[in-house]
């Protein structure tokens, strides 16, 4: 019997061709376990049953980062304090669901999904969407409500199996109401102060980096499963990214600032509310625009940061402010290196494989 290779596979062979050298071996590494299980899903298209996944799944959650950022997980499930989770930075709740997410955890693992309990039972406002709040007494209020965290949770939470929650939904139903202003009666000068990826904290004009949080957390839904309003809010998200040209970032500026913050042109891993270029590829990749004409000068961008060996270096990786260092600032980052290929993997796919 003849074993048919996936089409996606077949398309994206010449991928490879784009790189100066092969990284693939290295990020292979059993040392690194929960980048070896990305890649291997990823960037091979292993099931994840496989058993070389299953594996890797394993090791990585006995391992660091994932393990010592359990390890510091209270028996109700939250991280440093009870509450709404926000504080402090970066070693708080909401923080470590997020990294957990994106370091690929098990959303099996009991510990996992405690905290996501957790947050879903503490971290959500009134309106619907989870809120930006360190207070130990009370849930968030409306007004600290945001598009980048609650991108970054609703991207948690889906990713973690919780899609048909009800509180999920409502954060859902937040964003996408969030995003084109329909049917919200009232904006808070303090959070997300209007439509369109409004936010005070850019003086109340459209947020890029919000806006590549809240289309990540959206693209996590499947195609089938979402509604018209969300389908409005992804259309007018990509209308928005693809607004400016990514690879310049010049997107609204606030607070008398001429020039892009210099956060997008510096890679990294983890991602916390900061967004890099990369970030802005991968949400429209992910929702199916990478073929746009308009991504070509992003493109070559990112092929232009890979070194000889043809990995990406982190530029932006948090030492000293998590529960455990994931990476080493100014290094090559196998998790850096990961997402630049998944992302040129994927634009390749919708070039034909060119």
């Amino acid at each position: 019997m003849t074993i048919m290779e996936p089409p996606a596979t077949r398309e994206a062979r010449g991928w490879p061709q784009l790189l100066r050298a092969d990284p693939l071996p290295w990020l292979l590494e059993p040392s690194t376990p929960a980048v070896r299980q990305a890649a291997l899903r990823d960037l091979l298209d292993r099931l994840a049953d496989d058993p070389e996944v299953a594996e890797a799944r394993r090791a990585a959650m006995a391992a660091d980062p994932i393990a010592a950022i359990l390890a510091a997980q209270q028996r109700d499930g939250y991280w440093e304090k009870p509450g709404a989770g926000y504080a402090t930075k970066y070693r708080g709740t909401v923080w470590q669901l997020i990294f957990l997410d994106q370091l690929g955890a098990d959303p099996a693992d009991e510990r996992v999904q405690r905290a996501c309990d957790y947050v879903l039972g503490h971290s959500i406002a009134a309106t619907g969407g989870f809120g930006a709040s360190g207070r130990l007494d009370r849930p968030p209020p409306p007004s600290a409500v945001l598009h980048c965290l609650n991108g970054n949770l609703l991207r948690a939470v889906i990713g973690f199996g919780r899609l048909d929650d009800e509180r999920v939904q409502g954060a859902i139903e937040w964003q996408a109401r969030a995003i084109t202003g329909e049917g919200v009666e009232r904006w808070y000068a303090s959070g997300t102060s209007g439509p369109s990826f409004a936010c005070a904290a850019n003086e109340g004009l459209p947020c890029g980096w919000g806006a590549a949080k809240a289309m990540l957390g959206l693209a996590r839904i499947p195609e089938g499963r979402r509604s018209p309003l969300v389908a409005r809010a992804i259309d007018t998200g990509v209308t928005f990214l693809l607004s400016r040209d990514p690879a310049v970032a010049d997107y609204p500026k606030g607070w008398g600032n001429t020039r892009p913050n210099r956060s997008w042109f510096k890679l990294g891993f983890p991602s916390a509310y900061v967004t890099d270029i990369l970030q802005v590829l991968e949400a429209l990749v992910e929702l199916g625009h990478g073929a746009d004409p308009r991504l070509a000068r992003a493109r070559a961008w990112l092929l232009a940061m890979q070194d000889d060996r043809g990995r990406w270096w982190n530029q932006y990786a948090y030492n000293g402010k998590t529960w455990v260092d994931f990476e080493r600032q100014g290094e090559p980052g196998k998790w850096v290196t990961l997402r630049a290929l998944r992302v040129l993997r994927a634009l390749a796919v919708n070039d034909g494989g060119r």
